[in-house]
Order: structure tokens, then sequence, then C-alpha cells
């Protein structure tokens, strides 16, 4: 049973809109308009908004070619203890207006969660909202050279691109690219070649004298921080990954290019703890990037269950 103060509390909360048809405040229409009536529960909401809106965005490429991408925005301010709520509306009124005047960009992120800090008040008399938040989660496409063939493919990245402005009107910004690559168990190759060693000198007569290495397709979830002056894009976070992890996955390759997969991948075998290591030398030799961490995941062919390893920025 309701204690005595949270029985009355739950009343409260429950008759906050008894009368449903007389609302005390009016839109522009003459509609009622709940959103900006008085809140007296003294409870301050440190993020309110939406998630999941689709809306086609276009972003610029490192080669100045503007493309459009479907994207899924989160959009969400602070609510103040005195406030009821928010102007749901205006969020989508807001990113579509902007994405009307150009690509993605930082200043695109700025103009934007300044507008929310903004047009999301009930009154323009009042402060501007302390905190704004714009996420954007979308697949980032880009040509990939084939290894050998000078053909090429459409690589996909799967993005988020996040930025906050608090009070004092800073931003900071956050990517995440999902990088996949190919990794080949060490331990498997080296019994392999052990096995293929054994059988071409007659010590085992099993099997056919051929062993393949476990291998399979892996993925790097990398988000890092940076100031908006000083931005990093997708591609040059793509350049650093792939530098520590040249086993990237190709998207059209000719019997050339499987090839020299099967070189790269005897080149580099790794365990996870070995990716995370590559990781960290990698991330922390760019001055742009102020934090990082990563989720690492083999997405195992030898197991039932993945092999996976987090990471982040030592703290000095």
């Amino acid at each position: 049973m309701l204690k005595r103060n949270e029985y009355n509390q739950a009343k409260v909360v429950k008759g906050d809109h008894k009368d449903i048809v007389n609302c005390a405040v009016k839109d522009e229409s003459g509609l009622n308009d709940f959103q900006k009536l008085p809140n007296n529960h003294g409870v301050m909401i440190p993020r309110v908004g939406i998630e999941r809106f689709r809306v086609p965005l276009n972003y610029r490429h490192a080669d100045g070619e503007i493309m459009n991408h479907d994207t899924e925005a989160s959009m969400y301010v602070s609510l103040s203890a005195d406030k009821t709520g928010v102007n749901m509306s205006r969020f989508c009124q807001v990113l579509q207006d902007e994405a009307s005047r150009s690509p993605v960009d930082n200043d695109f992120f700025k103009r934007v969660l300044r507008r929310f800090r903004s047009d999301l008040r009930d009154y323009e008399t009042e402060k501007l909202i302390p905190l704004a938040e714009l996420k954007l989660t979308f697949s980032y496409a880009t040509k990939q050279p084939s290894l050998k063939s000078g053909n090429w493919g459409w690589q996909y990245y799967q993005c988020e691109m996040k930025g906050i402005e608090n009070s004092l009107g800073e931003v900071t910004m956050a990517l995440t690219i999902n990088y996949e690559y190919s990794s080949t168990c060490p331990c498997s190759l080296s019994m392999a070649k052990q096995y293929e060693d054994d059988f071409r000198s007659g010590k085992t007569t099993e099997g056919n004298g051929i062993a393949t290495a476990h291998s399979q397709r892996s993925n790097a979830k990398t988000t890092v921080f940076y100031k908006m002056e000083n931005a990093i894009t997708i591609e040059d976070l793509v350049v650093l990954l792939r530098e520590a992890l040249p086993t990237e996955t190709q998207s059209l390759v000719k019997r050339l290019d499987e090839q020299a997969f099967a070189i790269l991948n005897g080149e580099n075998p790794i365990f996870v703890e070995h990716v995370a290591r590559r990781l960290s030398h990698a991330l922390d030799s760019d001055e742009r990037i102020l934090d990082w961490n990563v989720h690492i995941e083999h997405w195992e062919s030898l197991h039932s269950h993945n092999a996976v390893a987090f990471i982040q920025k030592e703290r000095q």
C-alpha cells in the first residue's frame, strides 16, 4: 500500500489536467495548450525530447561531394523545474529548416543546438534553455578501392554524430563509427601451419594436408570527442582505423583481391587484445582527439559466443 505522502503525491500528479476541457492557457489558434501550464512539482528533467525522427539529410564528403543519407535524429533539451513540458514539434521544424539551408557539418550543429535552446522556450523573454543535444544516426557511404584489381565499391559505415551545447554556449562534439574488419586467430593460424608441416614431413596422415585458421568479421565501435574548431571527419577517422587494422572488410573483390585479402589476414593475425592496443596507439596519436573509447567484438566462427574488449583513453 502507498504511504500517505506517496498517495498525496500520486494524487497531485494524476490531477494535473483534471479540467481537460477548460485549460487556462490557449495557443494562437485558441486550442488548449497544456504544455505551457506552470508546473508545481519542483522536479527538473535533465533531458526531454524525441528519438527516431527520420529525415533525409545532406552530408558533405571529404571529396567535396554532397550526398543524401537517411538519418534518424534524437533531439533533447533540459526542462527546468517550473516547466510542464516542451513543444516537441519545434525540434522537427528547427532540424528540417536548417537542413534545407546547408549540409550537415559543425556549423549546422552549432545553429541547430542554439535554436533548440532559443526556439523551444515558451516565451521570447525567457533565458535560453541551459542544455540542448542533437544526435544523428546514419549510414555513411564512401568509395573503397579494391586491393589489387583496380576496381572500387561502396563501403558503408554506421555512424553517429552528437553535439551538446551547455549554458555557457560551449559545444562538445562526438563521432562514432562502426569499423568492420576481418580477424584471424593467431593460435588457430599457428596450429594450422604446424599441422601442414607435420603432414608434409609424414608425422601425421590425418586430413588432406590443408588446415584453415578460423577468422571472422569483426567490429570496432569507436567514439572520439573533439572541439568544434578542430574537427575530425568521418574520412579522417576511417584512415586512422584502417592504418591500425588494415584487414577492413571489402565491398568489391575479384580473384586478385581475394588472394590479396588472404595474404593481408596472414600478415595480421589478431586477438581482440591486439586490436585494443593497436587502436589505443592510433587514437592517442591524433591531437585533435580529446577523448575516445572503443568497444571491440569478434563474431567468432569457432565458438557460439563472441570475443570482446573495451578500451578508453587513459586519464592522466
